[in-house]
């Protein structure tokens, strides 16, 4: 890594260039080399799949979606939790050129609805139901036409492009595919229209959209290409020392960067297998399917490491196999990066950095690094990637040591919000330095500190929420005349989230009726845990609120202290 002596400013070098190929034909590569080497792990299921059979799999996908009408470029849906069809799905979707669109299964029918006309999806996957979550009754309730459509000829008012459903199962649904039937439909498309389809696609088309919480209201769609995901998992798992012979198990949410990035391709572009232990995070099914499946790594925001380690049968699984793996989307606590390294035997742990927009990996601790820079820092920048730290007034880079936003550039940035220009403009600037938001101190070395945040996000478990998203939620509740939202330190968490409401003169409104009308609406996690009604905000005197001294008084109030003062890396 090379970097100037004064300034904060670095970039990964790397020997290793990057991969300038598409997403299927690197499988391809990798499914010749490692055929019989275990490609997807289905814990809970009980199915295994080599690469060979893996790629086959990914094949029929993505000739069925061809027999579907996708064209390349075409957006396609999937609102799921960790099944093995997702990562199916999400290869075979690469390999015809549909633009996968990655849905939050925490995503309610407000949601839902924005997600699949903002992307103009001409198809949905979705499963039938998760716990107390009716995915199809939902999507009945976005989309009734669908109820007495043919499969295939969904003409909705609301979603004017969708055109298709297909449930993910062994159901069946008036108006969808079932996944049988769906597979079946491949059976009419030849290797050689896929083969040339595959060959049609370049590096630079956009195969991925990811929702993130907007600044501004409804989430954003990043845009992210075959360049950028392939790359950055294949560096992230260099990151990580991956070979073929190493199993990750994957706990985290396939939605999200975390898993179809750095877990799912990581593992791709090494021959290295993934290892799915549920649908969705479970402490105890994570411990067993690391033990049972001699698993070499493992990710996870803090709280899952948290809750993995405080687990009463912790001390009765054989973790030793461990030795690497990410720990991302949050702080982490000092003491639970030691004993992660050390009761889990996750020796070579990695720190990763960055945001959806990033593919997501900015920076990455090295698997040597010592201990205080990887519970003090989130390591250097990404091989490839440049990374700066500027004033947040004259955007100058500023001296090594000075808190400034930290930025960054390279093969990894997205290519732009989804039909959002004026948003993707205000976050990349001309010179092509993505904007974090975050606040950030870069050392002589390189390393960086992540210090707070500009912007106004809160970090909730991992998940991304921007309060400017739940306060225009909650102004359509007739009864509220202002809100303000704001973070509130939680130990478990991180953050929580606390509504600050004015009430409409002449009404009441209870916390629970707030919360009422916020459920099945919005993902449950943006839903405020701390309702506080007022008559006045604290304001500037020239009329701005201040946050900061609304969570210092939720701080007192709530006897937060002790969560507030919770020591982080």
């Amino acid at each position: 890594m090379t970097r100037s002596l004064l300034l904060s400013y670095a970039h990964g070098v790397s020997a290793q260039p990057l991969l300038g190929l598409t997403i299927p034909d690197y499988l391809d590569h990798i499914a010749e080399k490692f055929p019989a080497n275990e490609a997807l792990v289905d814990v809970p299921g009980g199915r295994r799949w080599t690469y060979s059979q893996f790629r086959g799999d990914c094949r029929r996908v993505a000739k069925s979606l061809m027999k579907l009408g996708i064209g390349a470029g075409d957006r396609v849906g999937i609102w799921a939790t960790n099944h093995p069809e997702w990562v199916l799905v999400q290869f075979g979707s690469a390999m015809m050129g549909a633009v996968l669109v990655n849905i939050n299964p925490a995503y309610r029918t407000h949601e839902l609805e924005h997600a699949l006309n903002n992307s103009g999806a001409r198809a949905l996957l979705l499963i039938e139901r998760f716990k107390t979550s009716d995915y199809v009754s939902m999507f009945y309730e976005v989309c009734p036409e669908a109820r007495e459509a043919s499969p295939g000829a969904i003409a909705s008012a609301v979603l004017p492009q969708l055109r298709s459903a297909v449930l993910i199962g062994e159901g069946s649904n008036p108006g969808m595919y079932g996944w049988k039937e769906f597979l079946a439909l491949g059976e009419g498309v030849s290797d050689e229209e896929l083969d040339n389809r595959q060959a049609s696609l370049d590096f630079d088309d956009v195969i991925n959209i990811q929702y993130t919480s907007g600044t501004t209201g409804q989430p954003k769609g990043a845009s992210l290409t075959h360049h950028n995901i392939l790359n950055n998992g294949f560096f992230s798992g260099e990151g990580m020392k991956l070979t073929h012979a190493d199993r990750l198990c994957i706990p985290v949410p396939f939605y999200h960067c975390f898993g179809m990035v750095l877990a799912n391709l990581a593992c791709v572009t090494h021959g290295a297998t993934m290892v799915v232990p549920a649908e969705s995070f479970d402490a105890l099914a994570t411990l067993k399917a690391v033990e049972q499946e001699r698993c070499t790594a493992l990710h996870g925001v803090p709280t899952m490491f948290i809750a993995e380690l405080e687990h009463p049968e912790f001390d009765s699984f054989d973790l030793s196999s461990l030795r690497t793996g990410i720990m991302a989307g949050a702080p982490c606590p000092v003491e639970i990066m030691k004993k992660v390294g050390g009761k889990m035997h996750a020796s070579e742990m990695t720190i990763g950095y960055g945001e959806t927009e990033s593919s997501p990996i900015a920076t990455q601790t090295p698997v040597d690094a010592a201990l205080e820079d990887r519970t003090n820092t989130v390591g250097l920048p990404s091989p490839h990637v440049e990374v700066k730290v500027i004033d947040t007034e004259t955007g100058a880079i500023v001296p090594c040591g000075v808190n400034g936003e930290i930025c960054y550039r390279g093969y990894n940035i997205m290519r732009g919000y989804h039909n959002n220009p004026e948003a993707t403009a205000q976050t990349i600037d001309v010179a092509g330095w993505l904007h974090s938001g975050d606040l950030a101190t870069m050392d002589k070395r390189g390393y960086c500190k992540i210090t707070g945040r500009a912007k106004e996000m809160i970090i909730r478990g991992g998940e991304n929420i921007y309060p400017r998203e739940i306060e225009e939620f909650l102004f359509s509740h007739p009864k509220v005349k202002n809100v303000q939202v704001i973070g509130v330190p939680d130990e478990k968490y991180g953050e929580e989230i606390q509504a600050w409401i004015e009430v409409r003169e002449g009404e009441t409104l209870t916390e629970e009726e707030l919360k009422v009308y916020c459920k099945g609406k919005i993902a449950h996690y943006k839903i405020p845990k701390y309702v506080k009604f007022v008559s006045e905000f604290p304001m500037t005197v020239t009329g701005k609120i201040q946050k900061f001294k609304m969570r210092e008084t939720a701080i007192a109030e709530l006897g937060l202290q002790k969560a507030a003062g919770t020591k982080t890396a």
